[in-house]
């Protein structure tokens, strides 16, 4: 089957523009996921840091046995001030990481298996699109590499 030389003289059918708007919106929600994604990940690389920092030897010696100094990062620095309760502070700093990272890391988790559904249903609809795109005459390759935010607007 021939298919017209230019995009734009090219057929689209009523469904292949509703399909192809699913799709771009799926697209608008997978941008969404992926800023979800990629906050988890900094908030992961951030508080690991955190944490790492605060477990420098000479951290954990103030925590141990109170002859090290300090060191000087942040939950080191919670005993700096030589109050009886620094332990206290260190370990309810380290709890602290411990929970940022499960939370982030739970939402990475999250956001990784809504990503991972929103791709099957990117896929379905695509097939279908391909298929309501080569019965009117459109080349199963075309179909493939049309773009569905053009195809979207088409005829609107």
């Amino acid at each position: 089957m021939g298919t017209p030389a230019a995009a734009s003289e090219r057929v689209v059918p009523a469904r292949a523009r509703e399909l192809a708007g699913a799709i771009s919106a799926l697209f608008t929600r997978d941008a969404a996921i992926v800023a979800r994604l990629n906050d988890a990940q900094q908030r992961l690389r951030r508080t690991n840091e955190r944490l790492w920092s605060g477990l420098h030897p000479d951290a954990l010696g103030a925590l141990y046995d109170g002859i090290a100094a300090g060191g000087s990062s942040a939950i080191a620095a919670l005993d700096s001030d030589g109050r009886p309760d620094g332990d206290t502070a260190m370990l309810t700093a380290c709890q602290q990481a411990h929970w940022s990272i499960h939370r982030a890391f739970c939402d990475y988790q999250d956001a990784s298996e809504e990503r991972r559904k929103l791709a099957v249903e990117v896929g379905e609809l695509s097939q279908q699109l391909t298929e309501a795109l080569h019965g009117a005459g459109w080349s199963t390759q075309n179909a493939r590499q049309a773009d569905v935010h053009q195809l979207a607007r088409a005829g609107a």
